[in-house]
């Protein structure tokens, strides 16, 4: 979470933004699998789960932030949540701040300022929970200190021929084009101002958008001659000291939270977080687990997991000045530069909806989402 400060110069919270909401969107059991956590917070859009026992007595909080760290850390999504605190280090985690019931609104404001928190469990005088305190105007209708950077100047070879008069993100998901679910998902989470990358049928995208007016956005445009690579246009972006960027590549599809994003970045005081997604192979054969000539171990048919690029990115102003003027230089390149220089480079897990529409099966596959209604 953002620290005291972050929290109130970034958004300026105040008395009138503390709501009171029922508890029904949030109480999971102690029981319940974190994959149906994951859902609840989804749900609730809150970034919140409160874990209660039969008796309304609150056992724990758990928060978006700690379910991407229990991914990082390999937890089986299968598990009860009330397994979740074992093992794990956090501070504070399972050691929820609470008020009473009746608590007036700038003592509450002043709790979540002094805690770095938006919601405060209320309890009776039983200690049973009856309602939450939540900072609401961080859920929707407020614009995000950040600016987009949305890079659509591929060529989208391994789309063809779907990609010979459309460029790659401008083909249509479930009747709107990819670039369009994009702008107005950035947009609906209150990031407005948008710079998109162009190199390849740029004037389907520019025509498409315009000045981003009819979307209720600032759209700019960056025209490549040649290829610039992931990174390479960053360079020239108009920075501010106090605005990071969120990079995206123009071929993802997700409705990942850039809300939480923010918050785990700026939790972890990073340079860059990266978007990761997991990504399991099914290895067909028994995989035979050997010390020398001797055999210790026959694992059938084991899934090997691991974590894959994502291709959505938050990168701090200054990180721009080490991206070389008009040369090729991809994110990877920036990251391992910054990896290399001892700066903080941290992994965001992307346990929402997320596709990399690459090849023809994963174009049909976001088609047959957008029309189950996934997206």
């Amino acid at each position: 979470m953002p620290t005291p400060s972050e929290l109130r110069e970034a958004d300026g919270p105040e008395v009138r933004d503390i709501v009171i909401v029922e508890i029904g969107p949030y109480c999971v059991a102690p029981e319940t699998a974190v994959r149906e956590v994951i859902a609840q917070i989804q749900r609730n859009s809150d970034g919140l789960a409160l874990v209660v026992d039969a008796e309304r007595r609150l056992l724990a909080t758990v928060t978006d932030g700690d379910i991407r760290r229990a991914i990082l850390a390999g937890v089986d999504l299968q598990g009860p949540v009330g397994k979740l605190p074992e093992g794990r280090p956090q501070k504070g985690y399972g050691k929820p701040i609470t008020a009473r019931q009746g608590t007036n609104a700038v003592h509450l404001l002043q709790l979540m300022g002094e805690h770095a928190i938006r919601h405060v469990p209320l309890m009776d005088a039983d200690h049973r929970l009856v309602a939450v305190a939540s900072l609401r105007r961080f859920v929707n209708g407020r614009d995000l200190p950040l600016r987009a950077v949305i890079m659509a100047g591929g060529l989208g070879t391994r789309l063809r021929p779907l990609t010979d008069s459309l460029p790659k993100p401008m083909l249509p998901v479930g009747g709107r084009p990819l670039l369009q679910r994009t702008v107005e998902q950035l947009r609906d989470t209150g990031i407005r101002n948008i710079h998109i990358t162009t190199h390849y049928k740029a004037d389907k995208i520019t025509t498409h958008f315009g000045d981003g007016g009819f979307y209720d956005t600032r759209v700019q445009y960056s025209f490549e001659d040649q290829p610039l690579g992931t990174a390479g246009a960053l360079k020239r972006m108009e920075v501010f000291e106090d605005e990071p960027l969120l990079v995206i590549n123009g071929d993802v599809l997700t409705t990942v939270d850039y809300r939480a994003m923010l918050d785990y970045h700026r939790e972890h005081r990073a340079q860059l977080t990266m978007g990761v997604r997991r990504y399991a192979i099914k290895v067909p054969y028994g995989v035979i687990e050997c010390e020398g000539p001797d055999v210790r171990e026959l694992r059938e048919k084991p899934e090997v997991g691991f974590f894959v690029n994502a291709g959505v990115y938050l990168v701090e102003p200054k990180v721009c000045r080490n991206v070389p003027d008009g040369e090729r230089f991809d994110m990877t390149d920036l990251i391992d530069l910054l990896i290399a220089r001892g700066d903080r480079v941290v992994s965001f897990p992307i346990h929402e909806y997320w596709l990399d529409i690459g090849q023809i099966e994963d174009y049909e596959r976001a088609q047959e989402d957008a029309y189950a209604g996934k997206l």
